[in-house]
């Protein structure tokens, strides 16, 4: 895609500032940064799950992933878009002493941040990787699980992102993944406002759509395993709809979804 490098450089720069934020302002908002609009619509709580680390947590995802992923004692799990380390940390928890976690994000200060989290806990079998999730740079058949949460929605060219999914995929391994999709269209001021796109809904695709790539790349037995409607208030629709746009809205049969999808890798 053409348009693939300045969308990349908006959710870098945009997620750089939250990573050099956090240690100040803790988590500002899911899913991007915003001075005026709570994002909280999209998070779950990971309150009493082992291995959480609140530090880590910085309110940017829209699912648990971990929780559908049957992540397995010494499995090696890939965590794409990771962040200060929130899904790592859980998934390490449940990989124990015997397995290992990869958390990939391209974003260096968000990188920075999470082997900070990882060194203040002592943790040996973390590692994180400044990369790319369109050319994630692991070898072929890494990993015995990957995941991922609020990210892939942002990354321009899905088809590339899922291919390389299943590339570090051991055969008959499988994905966690949460994100946000669609149903219905979008107004076209949400559409292609950069905002919203690094905010996880401009770049969301529908759901069809999203679960169609996954199914051309090779991935079998794929289950949306939950699905949770994500209602926008007025106040965020008001930065983008006039008022008869948002009298219309609830009418329009749009809906912004939250799901945790899984595949697999065929054997």
């Amino acid at each position: 895609m053409s348009d693939s490098n300045p969308i990349k450089e908006v959710v870098k720069e945009k997620y750089g500032k939250i990573a050099e934020n956090a240690n100040d302002t803790g988590c500002c908002s899911s899913c991007g940064c915003s001075e005026t609009t709570d994002y909280s619509m999209f998070n779950d709580s990971y309150a009493g799950m082992s291995g959480y680390v609140a530090e880590a947590d910085l309110g940017l995802g829209c699912g648990l992933p971990t929780e559908f992923a049957d992540i397995q004692w010494g499995n090696v799990v890939v965590d794409l878009g990771s962040g200060a380390g929130n899904d790592a940390f859980v998934a390490r928890a449940l990989v124990g002493e015997a397995g290992k976690v990869i958390g990939i994000d391209m974003t260096p200060e968000m990188i920075h941040l999470a082997e900070q989290n990882a060194g203040k806990r002592g943790v040996a079998n973390v590692e994180f990787l400044l990369g790319d999730i369109e050319a994630i740079p692991l070898p072929d058949d890494t990993a015995d699980v990957v995941i991922s949460n609020c990210v892939l929605n942002l990354v321009p060219d899905k088809q590339q992102a899922f291919s390389e999914i299943y590339r570090i995929l051991k055969p008959g391994a499988h994905f966690c993944i949460s994100d946000v999709v669609l149903q219905g269209k979008l107004p076209s001021a949400l559409q292609t406002s950069a905002e919203m796109y690094a905010g996880c809904v401009a770049g969301a695709l529908q759901q069809e759509d999203y679960l169609a790539i996954i199914r051309e790349i090779g991935f079998r037995d794929i289950k949306v395993r939950r699905s949770k409607r994500i209602d926008l208030p007025d106040d965020l629709l008001a930065q983008y709809l006039n008022k008869s746009e948002i009298a219309d809205y609830p009418k329009s049969g749009l809906g912004i979804f939250s799901i945790t999808v899984t595949g697999k890798k065929p054997a």
